[in-house]
């Protein structure tokens, strides 16, 4: 069997696009899906993706490490968001060719399933953008959390910690801890909330915030400080009590080696389209184990996204929790075809070979690229200053 070529299919799905790759082969009707969207990257990562073609075309898809090794040591430079973005997209699609060859769902070649749902969690008003990350009055973020708690979600994840300076006064850390704490009491005890601080804090201020809703029990905070600095990271697990999270803007199983060495986190959230695909999330999720820590991918992306991060749930013993956003527009689900299910908050084992997703390219080319919300340029402090979204 051969690689003959790729495709790259956009579809514009309003707050971000998604990059869908198609890998062919030579053998009549047995290709595969994968998914590399990187949100404001979307014309590089299909460039990225155009680059690789010609090191894989004329290969056997099913050596899978084989193939991830070429495109990223042949590469010579290291890889980026944007190079790992495609790669992890390729590597996607060979598993979905390898398991539709031998006629099993994917998780079976990873290791067969170690439970028989996976949770997921989701976040405030879908794929409305200013709701995701401008929700900074308690009457709205208790509305949209009862709104995903009534779709059967016993876990949901918040926006609202505030965008700030270096150092800020009270009236932040104050204001943060009384909608938290609003919303625990509107949502009560049996509903987890993860907080994402989405890099917004220093290490002084992540303390201050994390402190401050303590009580209330935060399920994990994530990312509470730039990710490049792992020291910083480490500071804010040491002196807090909540868990802490990171990982997404992580790239590479060496982005994690410092992580791990450090016990700089509780959870780390590796994102499937970035980190180098399924085989390079197993190998880190791997090497949390032997940390102790639990793993909760990154994903507010698309379907075939969707369909990678189930699989790998099901064959990850130390998997925690998973987030989707499958609400983001209401035609989600035309644009594929899938008998993947979730029912109350959680996603059921599919049966199909390979990811079970197949793309409808004639419903997915009605919504061609768009360019997204430069969200980044409306984060300003009062002084104009650019402030971390």
């Amino acid at each position: 069997m051969k690689i003959t070529g790729l495709k790259t299919l956009v579809v514009n799905a309003e707050m971000r696009n998604w990059v869908f790759v198609k890998v062919e082969t030579d053998q009549p009707g047995l290709f595969g899906w994968g998914e590399g969207s990187l949100e404001w990257k979307t014309r590089a990562v299909v460039g990225a993706l155009e680059d690789f073609e010609p090191m894989i075309v004329g290969e056997d898809p099913r050596n899978i490490e084989h193939l991830y090794q070429k495109m990223y040591r042949q590469s010579f430079w290291a890889m980026g968001a944007i190079g790992m973005s495609a790669i992890s997209a390729i590597e996607q699609a060979l598993w979905d060719i390898k398991g539709k060859d031998l006629n099993v769902p994917v998780f079976e070649l990873l290791g067969g399933k170690v439970r028989d749902r996976v949770r997921m969690y989701t976040h405030l008003g879908g794929g409305d953008m200013k709701a995701v990350y401008e929700t900074f009055a308690v009457e709205p973020l208790i509305e949209y959390a009862k709104s995903v708690i009534n779709k059967g979600y016993s876990a949901l994840k918040v926006v609202f910690v505030p965008y700030s300076k270096t150092i800020e006064g009270t009236k932040k850390v104050k204001q943060f801890a009384h909608m938290f704490g609003k919303l625990r009491e509107a949502v009560g005890p049996d509903i987890d909330i993860m907080v994402d601080f989405h890099g917004r804090t220093t290490p002084a201020m992540a303390i201050q915030y994390i402190n401050a809703i303590e009580e209330y029990h935060p399920f994990f905070c994530e990312e509470p400080v730039r990710p490049e600095n792992i020291d910083s990271i480490k500071m804010v697990t040491d002196r807090t009590k909540v868990p802490i999270a990171t990982g997404e803007r992580h790239i590479s199983i060496y982005q994690y080696k410092e992580i791990f060495e450090k016990n700089a986190v509780h959870v780390i959230q590796p994102d499937l389209c970035h980190c180098g695909g399924l085989w390079a999330a197993k190998k880190i999720a791997a090497m949390a184990e032997v940390y102790n820590m639990g793993v909760a991918p990154h994903n507010p992306l698309g379907p075939v996204a969707n369909a990678v991060a189930l699989h790998f749930a099901l064959s990850t013993p130390n998997f925690l929790i998973q987030e989707d956003m499958l609400t983001d527009v209401p035609w989600r689900w035309d644009v594929v075809e899938t008998e993947i299910t979730s029912k109350n908050g959680y996603w059921a084992v599919p049966v199909k070979p390979g990811l079970g997703i197949e793309i409808n390219e004639a419903e997915a080319k009605k919504h061609p690229f768009k360019q997204e919300i430069i969200h980044s340029n409306t984060i300003r402090d009062e002084d104009n200053a650019i402030l971390d979204w």
